[in-house]
This record gives C-alpha cells, sequence and structure tokens, in this order.
C-alpha cells in the first residue's frame, strides 16, 4: 500500500477571511461539506476572532454547529487568544489552531504583545484544553521569513515547535506565512525537526507568493514531512502580514503527493468539483496552476 499524505483544507478560514466577498453560514458549510465529500480528512472550519477585524469570519459557532451535526470528518478553528478558546469550547469545537510567531514583530503586529506572553498564554490555553478535551495543534507563524523582522532563525523555530509538542499539541505546524521560504530552507529545517520529533508531530503550511509553494512541499515530503495544509482552488492570505498572498491550492498539492507515489485518499474529480463550488461562491478563487490539466484528465477518464 502507498504510504499516506494527510491534508487539511483551510479554504474555509484561511482562504475565506482574505475575500472581498463575504459567504453566509449556508454558502460556507456548503464549502465543507464539498470538501469533505472529496475525501479531506481534516478541514480548518473558520476562526474565532473579532468579526469587526475579520468579517468573514463572523458567526464561526453556527458553522462549528453545523458540522458536528453533520459529522463528516475532522474539523478544527482558529483562535488567538483565551476569548477566541472559550468561544470555540462553548460552540462545540472538537479541536482549535493556536497560532504562535517566530518573530518579535509579527507577535507585535499580531497579537500585540511579546513572544514570550504569546507563548505562556498558549501554554495556559493548552492546560485548559487538555481538562476540556480540546485537540491543540500549535501553528507557528513566518516561520521562514516575516514581514517585520525579515529573516527567521530556524533555532527559533525548532525551540518553539519542541517546546509545544513537549506541551502536549497534536502536531506543531511550520506556516510560510507570506511564502518567503525555499525548498532548501525547508529542506534544512525539516530535516533538523524530523531528528527531533515523530513525523506525525509536524506539518507544513506553505504560501504561494513567490510560485515556490510546490517546490516547498516537494521538499518537505522528501524530508519526511506527511502532513499539509493547503487550500481549495488556491484561496488564502494573512490579512495582517503584508505580502501574503494565496496557499498552495488542495488540487495541486494532491497531484504531487499523488505524483510521487503517495496516497491522499482525495478524490480529485470531487476536490475539482469543489475548486469550482469556491470559485463560483467567492468570485475570485484563481483555481490551482494545474486545475486545467487536472480537468482535461478528468474527462479523458470519463470519455
Amino acid at each position: 500500500m502507498s504510504e499516506s499524505v494527510i491534508i487539511t483544507d483551510v479554504g474555509p478560514r484561511d482562504g475565506l477571511q482574505n475575500q472581498a466577498k463575504v459567504l453566509t453560514v449556508d454558502e460556507r458549510c456548503e464549502l465543507i461539506e464539498a470538501l469533505y465529500a472529496a475525501g479531506l480528512a481534516e478541514v480548518e472550519v473558520g476562526s474565532f476572532v473579532s468579526p469587526k477585524l475579520v468579517p468573514a469570519m463572523a458567526n464561526t459557532d453556527q458553522v462549528v454547529a453545523a458540522v458536528n451535526r453533520q459529522q463528516s470528518g475532522a474539523a478544527t478553528t482558529l483562535i488567538l487568544n483565551r476569548r477566541g478558546y472559550e468561544m470555540a469550547r462553548d460552540a462545540g469545537a472538537r479541536s482549535v489552531t493556536m497560532v504562535l510567531y517566530a518573530s518579535e514583530g509579527m507577535a507585535r503586529k499580531n497579537a500585540n504583545m511579546g513572544l514570550g506572553d504569546t507563548e505562556a498564554i498558549t501554554e495556559e490555553i493548552m492546560q485548559q484544553a487538555a481538562s476540556d478535551g480540546i485537540e491543540v495543534i500549535a501553528t507557528i507563524a513566518v516561520a521562514f521569513g516575516c514581514p517585520f523582522d525579515g529573516p527567521t532563525d530556524p533555532a527559533e523555530v525548532a525551540r518553539i515547535a519542541n517546546r509545544f509538542v513537549a506541551a502536549g499539541a497534536a502536531r506543531a505546524v511550520l506556516a510560510d506565512t507570506i511564502g518567503a521560504a525555499n525548498p532548501r530552507q525547508v529542506a534544512e529545517l525539516t530535516q533538523q525537526l524530523l531528528a527531533e520529533l515523530p513525523a506525525n508531530r509536524l506539518g507544513c503550511h506553505f504560501h504561494d507568493t513567490r510560485a515556490l509553494g510546490l517546490a516547498n512541499l516537494y521538499a518537505a515530503l522528501e524530508s519526511g514531512v506527511r502532513r499539509f495544509d493547503a487550500s481549495i482552488a488556491g484561496l488564502g492570505g494573512c490579512p495582517f502580514a503584508p505580502g501574503a498572498s494565496g496557499n498552495v491550492a488542495t488540487e495541486d498539492a494532491v497531484m504531487l503527493i499523488e505524483q510521487l507515489g503517495f496516497s491522499s485518499g482525495i478524490d480529485m474529480g470531487r476536490l475539482l468539483a469543489a475548486s469550482d463550488l469556491a470559485a463560483a461562491l467567492t468570485g475570485s478563487a484563481p483555481g490551482g496552476r494545474a486545475k486545467v490539466w487536472l480537468q482535461r484528465q478528468q474527462q479523458k477518464q470519463a470519455a
């Protein structure tokens, strides 16, 4: 059997938060269900942040409730602070993704506090989450480069990843928030971390700002990483990180993974239908770089 690679689709959160069009709860749920129908094992379904700052994420409690009723697959939601955690818990979230920062500048700009304070608060919330039976995923923002502080120190990323996996995080996710990474840099950091952490405790989250997203994903795969974030139709971009563009498209990630002989468990025909839906709902989803080719392959198979 082929070795499995697990993809978490972050389109319904990371993808939608930066779009001009704000989708309704029903539209968001329709997209999420299309992703589960395609075989996604996990979807990041929204975030518990101020709707004044991120209008697209308003009413995420309703989205979580709908996903829980459907019981379609694993779901996580992004939180930034204790209030966000409490909202997620009260909504019935079973998994939350917390943001840590690999640079002082990003911590100050995004959380309005220093690195030490953000890490202390994260550990406190993780202790509460353990008591509540809620999984915590620790995403390390600007793990390769920061729009405010420049290149990120790999030793700092390794310190944070090891600290929070040891504290009980389900996994640490290296987020290339502004698409600053290159494949050699990715290979060196992931190889270092995989010498210290089990493969199932490390993930990667790449943006495609400089058209290196798939190359970076390949480098991480070669190092032994087996968990990745991707975004349907290439939606994405952090509104609080200048220069951040769309994520690696899920359809491109699946294509690469399966071309290399791994198994994703994802139905490409249904995934392309979800990509079409994302484009129709948002009016702005670019689609994966290989989407036209993938559609042609599907047409040939159906003929």
